[in-house]
């Protein structure tokens, strides 16, 4: 292999012009809205759907895996994986956080990179046209 094929593709990386300079290490391109993220760009789309559980621990899952999303005011969301269910519990879960904003939408277009349950003093003080997640559920196959 010649030292010029080397250098062409293990060299520094230089922007491609017209794309502007490429996102520096932590930089935030997600909105916190409390219980969940949105990502800011219009073409912007998440790999994984990280749940984030009030305990500490963190699971997240592929969202090329995701098969099914469905909706009801009563149980919440169910999200299909390919061998496993997650449940998001809560309300206003289809509401809009904010204008063109919210949970279920996001999830459907891979624009939320994490949910999070929210603590038992953060549910308190939630308004009542706030979306809240309330319990994360989790079932794998039996």
């Amino acid at each position: 292999m010649s030292d010029s094929v080397l250098k062409r593709y293990a060299g520094t990386r230089v922007p491609i012009p017209g794309l502007g300079e490429p996102p520096e290490p932590g930089d935030d391109l997600a909105d916190d809205l409390g219980c969940f993220s949105w990502l800011r760009g219009m073409r912007e789309r998440s790999p994984m759907l990280e749940f984030r559980l009030k305990d500490g621990r963190s699971i997240a899952y592929d969202y090329a895996l995701l098969r099914k999303v469905v909706f009801d005011p009563s149980e919440g969301i169910t999200l299909k994986f390919d061998e496993e269910t997650v449940r998001i519990e809560g309300r206003n879960l289809a509401l809009e956080a904010t204008p063109g904003i919210h949970l279920l939408r996001g999830i459907q277009g891979h624009r939320v990179p994490w949910v999070r349950e929210l603590g038992e003093a953060e549910l308190i003080a939630a308004g009542d046209r706030v979306t809240v997640v309330e319990r994360l559920a989790f079932d794998a196959p039996g």
